[in-house]
């Protein structure tokens, strides 16, 4: 495994890192994911990404549970707030209420006394960012969060974050963004930002919720119990499942076998040639595909590979940095 800084913190983390969106307490059986977390584990993957609102906050319960026993330090265990896990007005969002609760209830179910990367899963308009930060700095001090992340925040939103985390002393230092080889939306303007506040990308979706596998054809239907066949997935992949997308994405395939990749890893090594890019998360509903993705980690693309598959998805990829929009 190859283990990279987090921005220009001290915390280092796997290149590839083991999340359970869609997956832990939904999807999966218990049994299943645990089984996926133990291969993540036996593969070298130390850092493990969740947050409240998976799965109604079972996903955090199962984490937890599969991790039980493991040497803590060991582990770089995140998380994340903003989301509704609750009712009530104050159950979502980034004000200090829901700050303080989320973070001792995530701490109960992931069964640890602090968590590595607490991330705003999204920006909050309707919060001052000042109090967003001061309840973030809060938990810093009190042990319970060690560095402090967002999710999905603009380039104005970053530089105003790491400003306020620079005046209150705590470290801001990564951002979690979607991000592919059909997704680039934080090339211009978010990565160069996170550049100059010393902050990484931990990516999500690097295989386009499965589309860079190959495994969606173009004119036929989904494969069954596939991404795009779940009610929560298929919002997210549905932009992909355009015919003249499948038809360039099929056509990596040769660019793969020659680099000795399966499609998933070229995808994930792809990502990860981003030198602002510390970690990919990756998912999976059994342990085999744990083992695949894993061997995406210290792979190096040349400059003639990166060519041919922008030459290859001109046309179909996305740039327009506005898609990086909070609720």
């Amino acid at each position: 495994m190859e283990f990279r800084r987090l921005g220009r913190s001290g915390l280092s983390v796997s290149a590839i890192s083991y999340g359970n969106w869609l997956t832990h307490g939904s999807q999966v059986e218990e049994e299943q994911a645990t089984a996926c977390v133990n291969a993540a584990l036996d593969a070298g993957i130390t850092t493990f990404d969740t947050a409240d609102v998976y799965a109604q906050t079972k996903a955090e319960s199962v984490l937890g549970r599969a991790l039980h026993g493991q040497r803590r330090e060991g582990l770089e265990i995140f998380t994340k707030v903003f989301w509704p896990t609750g009712p009530g007005e104050n159950d979502r969002g980034l004000g200090r209420k829901h700050i303080l609760e989320s973070c001792n209830a995530s701490l109960r179910r992931l069964q640890t006394d602090y968590v590595d990367l607490y991330q705003a899963h999204r920006f909050d308009r309707t919060v001052p960012l000042e109090e967003t930060m001061l309840a973030f700095a809060d938990l810093v001090r009190q042990g319970k969060v060690l560095y402090v992340g967002v999710s999905e925040w603009t380039a104005e939103e970053i530089t105003r974050g790491a400003a306020l985390a620079r005046e209150l002393k705590i470290p801001f230092v990564s951002n979690q963004p979607q991000y592919s080889m059909l997704w680039r939306v934080i090339e211009s303007q978010v990565v160069p930002a996170a550049e100059r506040e010393g902050m990484s990308q931990i990516v999500w979706s690097p295989i386009a919720q499965g589309v860079l596998t190959g495994k969606y054809q173009p004119g036929q239907p989904a494969p069954e119990g596939s991404r795009a066949t779940d009610e929560s997935g298929k919002n997210f992949i549905g932009r992909f499942l355009d015919d003249e997308v499948l038809t360039r994405v099929q056509k990596l395939r040769p660019i793969a076998e020659e680099c000795g990749l399966s499609m998933a890893q070229l995808a994930v090594a792809w990502v990860l040639q981003n030198p602002n890019v510390a970690s990919a998360i990756i998912g999976a509903s059994r342990p085999e595909q744990v083992a695949e993705n894993v061997k995406a980690a210290g792979v190096k693309l040349d400059d003639e590979v990166l060519r041919r598959i922008d030459e290859t998805l001109e046309g179909v990829i996305t740039y327009d940095p506005r898609l990086t929009v909070s609720p």
